[in-house]
């Protein structure tokens, strides 16, 4: 079922975007000063970071339902954008030319991938 891909490919991607927005949240806690080592892991950046975590893989269980196994890790893959663009918005990294081609490569892949 075609449609049927579709929308469990879209429940894939979102679970990576997801999965990306707590890979923030852990980068803006470790880049913190803590004053204790429990407050460095316990903490509510933290604990939001892990709770994500756990939603991203019940996405990402749900979305093989409805995908090839073959399909995932290229979806997944997504993922290193998204992370690229949020490092760009909120910690003011600079893209080099490594970076470019990397990011040029995996977009590339996925649409090799999909043609």
């Amino acid at each position: 079922m075609p449609g049927s891909e579709l929308f469990y490919s879209m429940i894939l991607i979102c679970g990576t975007f997801i999965g990306s927005v707590s890979q923030v949240l852990l980068k803006k806690s470790a880049l913190k000063k803590h004053d204790s080592i429990i407050r460095e892991y316990l903490n509510p950046y933290v604990v939001t970071a892990y709770a994500m975590f756990v939603i991203a893989t019940l996405f990402t269980v749900t979305a093989f339902k409805g995908i090839p196994l073959s399909l995932g890790p290229l979806l997944d893959s997504t993922g290193y954008l998204f992370v690229t663009i949020f490092g760009l918005i909120f910690f003011k990294e600079k893209l080099n030319a490594k970076r470019v081609a990397g990011l040029a490569i995996i977009i590339a892949g996925i649409v090799v991938y999909s043609l």
